[in-house]
């Protein structure tokens, strides 16, 4: 299924005058630690899968959908049979920012089954086989519709996360919807500016918020940390800088907003399990 492999980076092998890639794939291989541009859903369509994603393994039944996101370095182990859909939109050229922001929620990836995810994973399931009828159809306009139905994927994954958020948000002084606006616009502006100096404190005053209660009602809306959030995104903005071999490590960690180089590689190494180094080596160097 890779063909096109440099070190740990995969040049997709798009269908012909598309930015888009799918295999019905049946072969019992196993694919080796590789990144690339788009994201990547996996859908077993008879027996299992099994993918890993830095620390996170995770398995997948037939039915259950994994969207692992672009940048991403994973590895795949497939069972001695079974078929799943492999589908690889790229969505670079795509600039929206509800989907950056969804890119943050889900990072490394999100695992939809029926258990976890009752609301919208048949609707998804059904979705990734209209997909493949579509790839594999002669139809006119077929990228166009693959690319409005993976749409309506994030869509059903960003709905679902922001039902959450409003049930995890204080219902009794009302202000659900207010903090929702406000935490919004704070993570549009840390998406815009995350290369800067940004402090809790900087952002609290920003919300309208103390610290405190900043900080309770951020990690409410992105289920995560502030400083967790803000270093997700350099370390994945110094990702794509290591592959210009003209920067230095330490040119990278400043231009990803770290004033630290140690503090650089400690995110980073904690993040990606590899450090810049060994991320550079990898790309660079051909898999035995």
């Amino acid at each position: 299924m890779i063909k096109h492999l440099q070190g740990i980076h995969e040049t997709v092998n798009y269908k012909p005058n598309t930015q888009i890639c799918l295999y019905r794939n049946d072969e019992e291989e196993d694919y080796p630690p590789h990144w690339h541009t788009p994201f990547e859903i996996i859908m077993p369509i008879e027996s299992t899968y099994r993918a890993c994603c830095g620390e996170r393994a995770y398995m997948l039944r037939e039915k259950d959908v994994l969207i692992i996101c672009p940048g991403i370095i994973h590895e795949l182990f497939a069972p001695p049979e079974g078929v799943r859909i492999i589908f690889q939109p790229n969505m670079s050229q795509m600039a929206l920012r509800e989907v950056d922001f969804l890119i943050s929620m889900i990072m490394p990836a999100i695992l939809i089954t029926p258990e976890a995810y009752p609301g919208i994973h048949e609707k998804i399931h059904r979705l990734m086989l209209e997909i493949m009828e579509e790839y594999f159809s002669s139809d006119p306009y077929s990228e166009t519709a693959i690319y409005s139905k993976f749409m309506e994927i994030l869509v059903c994954v960003g709905r679902n996360h922001a039902q959450s958020v409003r049930q995890n948000f204080d219902a009794r002084d009302g202000k659900q919807k207010e903090y929702i606006e406000k935490f919004k616009m704070i993570t549009d502006y840390v998406n815009e500016h995350f290369t800067e100096d940004l402090t809790l404190e900087q952002m609290a005053s920003m919300a309208g918020f103390s610290k405190y209660h900043f900080t309770r009602l951020f990690k409410q809306y992105t289920d995560m940390s502030f400083y967790r959030y803000l270093n997700e995104k350099r370390i994945s903005y110094a990702r794509s800088l290591l592959l210009d071999p003209n920067l230095t490590v330490i040119e990278v960690a400043i231009r990803s907003g770290f004033t630290s180089l140690s503090a650089f590689l400690r995110m980073f190494k904690l993040i990606n399990q590899y450090t810049p180094t060994e991320f550079r080596r990898m790309y660079t160097n051909p898999q035995p």
